[in-house]
């Protein structure tokens, strides 16, 4: 019986690149997918916020918008957080930037988050 040898093209390379990329991708979605969901949760959040506002100062409802973000581990600064209430709008916004960090390198992630509703007055 004749032993089969290597074919022409088969390498144990492209199993090796292609693991590595995969385990890029598990460690990218590691870091990003919980600040991703974090981000989104505080938006929901501000769009609560925003349907609810008639009866709370535009402080009231900052201090809110801070107190979820510090929940949620975001690093959101006050003065970066903007509620302003004229008429029967309301516009809140937050700027903040998480930073990613990979081994050696470090990602700046930057979230501005703009909520532009019409308070519901009953």
């Amino acid at each position: 019986m004749r032993r089969r040898g290597a074919q022409a093209g088969d390498s144990k390379i492209g199993c090796i690149l292609w693991t590595a990329l995969l385990l890029v991708g598990v460690l990218i979605g590691w870091k990003a997918i919980p600040v991703k969901i974090a981000t989104s949760e505080l938006y929901d959040f501000m769009v609560e916020q925003a349907k609810w506002a008639a009866s709370s100062s535009d402080e009231a409802i900052k201090k809110r918008i801070l107190d979820k973000a510090r929940e949620l581990d975001l690093p959101v600064d006050p003065a970066k957080v903007t509620v302003v209430k004229g008429g029967d709008k309301i516009r809140m916004r937050a700027v903040f930037t998480v930073p990613l960090e990979f081994p050696g390198y470090t990602h700046d992630w930057n979230f501005d988050l703009q909520v532009d509703r019409s308070i519901y007055i009953f």
